[in-house]
C-alpha cells in the first residue's frame, strides 16, 4: 500500500500576512506593484515595480522581473533547460558580475504556457549568490532547499516546500 504524503500544519497567520496553504494548485500569476531590487557588488542587477509573481501551494512567490527593467549586459545565456508542468520550457541565464559567473543564476520562459503570458519577456532569480535582494526594502530568504526560486519576506507564511522531507507535498 503506498504511504499517502505528509501535509504540514500551516503556520499562523499573522495581520499583514499570507499563507502559502492558502495558494492554488495548478499555480497561477499575478502582476505585482511590489518594489524588487537585486544588487550585488553594488550594481542593480534589476530594479522594478511591474514584475509578476507565480503563486502555487506550499511555494513562496517567484518574481518575475521584465527584462526593461534589467541590467540585461549582466546576463548571458546558458544552455540549461528545465520544463515547468504549468509554464512550459524553461531556459536559463548566467548572471556576469566583474570576474564572478554566476552559472544559471536566473530564468525565463520565453513561450510560456496561455495562462502564464504575463511572465513572457520577464526573467526571476535564485536570490542564493547576491548580496541584496529586496521586495520594498526588505532583504529575503531564499526558498529553502536550492532547487525552487521562491523568495521569502515577513509577508508570507510557511511552512514552505523546500525544506527536508516535503518533496510530496
Amino acid at each position: 500500500m503506498m504511504r499517502q504524503p505528509h501535509h504540514p500544519e500551516p503556520d499562523p497567520i499573522a495581520p499583514g500576512q499570507e499563507s502559502v496553504w492558502d495558494y492554488p494548485r495548478p499555480a497561477i500569476a499575478e502582476p505585482t506593484a511590489r518594489h524588487i531590487r537585486i544588487m550585488h557588488r553594488d550594481i542593480v542587477i534589476a530594479d522594478t515595480h511591474s514584475a509578476w509573481r507565480t503563486l502555487e501551494t506550499s511555494h513562496p512567490p517567484t518574481y518575475y522581473i521584465p527584462q526593461s527593467d534589467i541590467a540585461m549586459a549582466h546576463l548571458a545565456p546558458n544552455p540549461t533547460r528545465s520544463i515547468c508542468e504549468w509554464k512550459g520550457q524553461a531556459v536559463y541565464w548566467d548572471v556576469v558580475i566583474g570576474k564572478e559567473t554566476f552559472a544559471a543564476a536566473a530564468w525565463s520562459y520565453p513561450k510560456p504556457t496561455p495562462a502564464f503570458a504575463g511572465i513572457k519577456d520577464h526573467i526571476a532569480f535564485y536570490a542564493t549568490p547576491f548580496d541584496h535582494v529586496l521586495i520594498d526594502g526588505e532583504q529575503i530568504t531564499p526558498q529553502p532547499g536550492g532547487f525552487y526560486g521562491g523568495w521569502i519576506t515577513s509577508r508570507e507564511a510557511g511552512p514552505f516546500k523546500g525544506v527536508a522531507g516535503s518533496r510530496f507535498w
